[in-house]
């Protein structure tokens, strides 16, 4: 299975030397962006599992940045963490989560607290990835044999053991973050269950006799 791609967006190239120090750990693709209008063109031809993106940033800083992404139907949903080397205080980390971010950090940051943020995403966006080949080629079969049902069931059986599986690591990582004062929670919790909610939806739809 190819790499996840994470985006990196800084306007500073030290600190995105920094983020891919930090981050080569994963072994995932790293995509530089030097700003936000080239953020935005990267996002036009590439999936990414996530962005982590600087606020503070000339011309188009990060709140417009991630306003413009909400917007695109194609990018709406990829997961965005807000790094700013300012904190204004909680009004300011607001906007941030309402901009669409499922995280937001102040500089400096613990480098194995975001590896470990990024990593869930990743991890998420893979098994993402997996069930979607998986359907895909569910339906393949399906219509080669006509829709037996031996061939579907068996199928469909292991793609809902593994997406259970992804919905009870879910479950668990929202009950560990719930015990914390992390800001992100509700968003990031949020984001998980819609995520895993389509996958679940459209795996019942798959299911014989489901229109």
């Amino acid at each position: 299975m190819q790499k996840a791609k994470i985006l990196l967006v800084d306007d500073r190239p030290e600190n995105l030397l920094a983020l891919e120090a930090i981050l080569s750990a994963l072994d995932q693709t790293l995509v530089r962006a030097a700003s936000g209008e080239e953020a935005l063109k990267a996002l036009l031809t590439d999936d990414f599992a996530v962005i982590l993106l600087d606020v503070q940033m000339p011309g188009m800083d990060g709140f417009e940045t991630a306003a413009h992404i909400k917007r695109r139907e194609r990018t709406r949903d990829i997961p965005i963490i807000f790094l700013t080397a300012i904190n204004h205080g909680p009004h300011h980390t607001f906007r941030g989560y309402a901009a669409g971010a499922v995280d937001y950090i102040s500089k400096p940051f613990d480098p194995w607290v975001l590896r470990a943020k990024v990593s869930v995403f990743v991890d998420l966006y893979m098994k993402n990835c997996q069930l979607k080949e998986q359907a895909a080629l569910l339906r393949l079969q399906l219509e080669a044999g006509g829709g037996q049902p031996a061939i579907g069931g068996a199928l469909l059986g292991e793609l809902s053991a593994r997406l259970a599986s992804v919905e009870e690591q879910a479950e668990a990582l929202v009950k560990q973050l719930d015990g914390t004062e992390d800001g992100g929670v509700a968003a990031t919790a949020a984001h998980l269950e819609r995520k895993l909610g389509g996958l679940r939806r459209a795996l019942d739809a798959l299911r014989p006799g489901v229109e």
